[in-house]
Order: structure tokens, then sequence, then C-alpha cells
């Protein structure tokens, strides 16, 4: 039996994770802005469900919650740093409020839960964090910008903090499904306010879809293989630093990692040119047939 913490649990993959943790006789320490959604999961459950009250962006709270749940619980071998939401439109359509919460939300609540959890987790002797991401982490689209840039943050943020976390023994693995069936694309996401300036762009196309104006975008993730998924990720003895979730996740990223290496390498001579005088380059790897 393992205990786990999981922020966001009220709906999509951290309620997926927490009913699936649950069957399977594990505990859970579940946060959530309305912990009152899983009012059936405790009925169900009873202790083995333990659950706080949380939005993520209150730092103070968040600390305190941690504290807490490590107190009651004793031991917590995997930290789930789940919540965040999509906010969609061009830079200038959103307010100031709007950016400042997805950024507090997706990205510095992420980078608080690891500065409050570390300690814990060290004085046990090891654990594992899973960062639920995004392939949105790894590709960028129109209309996205501040999404992606919590999502492109916290992968630089984790990828650093795996190789600082690892003497220690505790693990880290960055989820990055694609788009799946939860409420993401429809009640979980925030828009900004139209600009007739940006109507026939790629900002106006993606309100006509989630207005319902246009076909939705295609949706192959199914939340709850993939929350199976990434239990299973933690049933591995190491870690594996990124998890891809669906095949347009997959597709995706891999198109756009084969560009940006190419696009790389045909910038090689600008690159070494601009060393020192002083630096000795070694010859170019060629490859011969």
């Amino acid at each position: 039996m393992r205990t786990w913490f999981i922020t966001g649990t009220s709906s999509g993959f951290g309620r997926q994770l927490t009913e699936q943790l649950l069957a399977r006789g594990d505990r859970v320490a579940a946060t959530a802005r309305r912990p009152e959604s899983l009012d059936d999961l405790a009925a169900r459950y009873g202790r083995q469900l333990w659950r706080a009250r949380l939005d993520v962006t209150d730092t103070t709270a968040l600390r305190q919650v941690v504290d807490r749940a490590f107190t009651d619980l004793g031991r917590i071998d995997v930290v789930v740093s789940n919540a965040g939401y999509g906010l969609f439109g061009a830079p200038e359509e959103l307010t100031d409020e709007q950016i400042d919460r997805q950024i507090a939300t997706n990205l510095t609540a992420s980078i608080q839960l690891a500065r409050a959890a570390t300690p814990q987790l060290r004085r046990q002797g090891g654990g594992r964090y899973i960062q639920i991401a995004s392939v949105g982490g790894q590709i960028a689209f129109p209309a996205m910008s501040l999404y992606h840039a919590t999502k492109w943050g916290i992968e630089g943020f984790w990828e650093s903090s795996a190789a600082e976390l690892a003497p220690f023994g505790i693990g880290v693995t960055i989820v990055e499904p694609g788009m799946s069936r939860t409420n993401f694309g429809a009640g979980g996401a925030v828009l900004g306010a139209p600009l007739p300036e940006y109507a026939d762009g790629p900002s106006g196309q993606l309100r006509r879809v989630l207005s319902g104006e246009l076909p939705p975008l295609p949706t192959p993730g199914d939340p709850a293989k993939m929350a199976a998924a990434i239990i299973a990720s933690a049933d591995q003895a190491e870690a594996p630093l990124r998890l891809t979730l669906g095949s347009d996740a997959y597709e995706l990223a891999t198109a756009a990692l084969r560009d940006r290496l190419e696009a790389l390498e045909a910038g090689r001579s600008v690159a070494y040119s601009t060393d020192a005088d002083d630096v000795v380059h070694a010859p170019a790897l060629t490859t011969s047939h």
C-alpha cells in the first residue's frame, strides 16, 4: 500500500487517479478547492481517503496542508502536482489578472509544492514526484501562449530538479498527455476578452471551436487509461523522466523535436563560428553508407 498526495482531485486526472488508487487499496491525501466533491469516495473508502480544502495559489495554505498531510499520514510515497487549467487567447486579449492566475496555478504552485514536500521526502529517505504537465510543454499552438509558457516552464524546472533530487532517492516523472476527454477544453477553460483584430485568426477560430460553432478538436485520450499509465509509472523501480500519453501527443512531440533538431543542425556552422579563436573543435561526425 502506498500513500499519495494529489492536488486538483475534484475532476479530470486528479479524480481518475484518486478513484483508481483507492480501488486498488492505496491511501490518498486528496486536495481540492471543493473537497466536498469527493463525498462519495469518502463514504465508500473511509480512512483510506484524507481530504483538505486547498487553492494551490495560496502558498501559505499549501505549505500548511502538505505539513498536515505528512503529520497525519506518517509517510507519503508519491506527490502528484495535478492542479491546473487552460487559458486561451492572444496575449493582448488577456487581462493582467488572468495572466497572473495562470502562472500562479500552473507554474508557481507546482514549484511551491516541490519546495514544501521535498524536506519531508528527504527526511523519510525518498519518494516520487509526478508532475502532470502536457505535450504543450514540447510544442506550441497559437492562442495558447500563456498556457504554453507555464508548461514549458515547469518542464525546465523539473528537468533541473530531477538531477538535484536523485541523490536523496526522490524520483521525478513529467507526464505529457495529449488531448483527452476531460473538461480541459470545455468547463475548465478560461478565455480572454475577444478583440476584433483576432476574430479571423487562430484565437477567433479556437473560440468558435469551444463555443460549438466549429467541429471540436480530436480528443483521442482516455482519461482512465492515462491515469492507469501514470499509476503504473510509479511502480517502476526507476522513475521515467517523461511519460508521453496519447497517440496525438506522441506524433506531435516527435514532429516538433525532429523539426527543432533539423533547425539546430542547419545553424551548426553559425554556432561554431562564434567561439573564441583559441577553442579547438573536434572533427564533425559524418555518416557513411
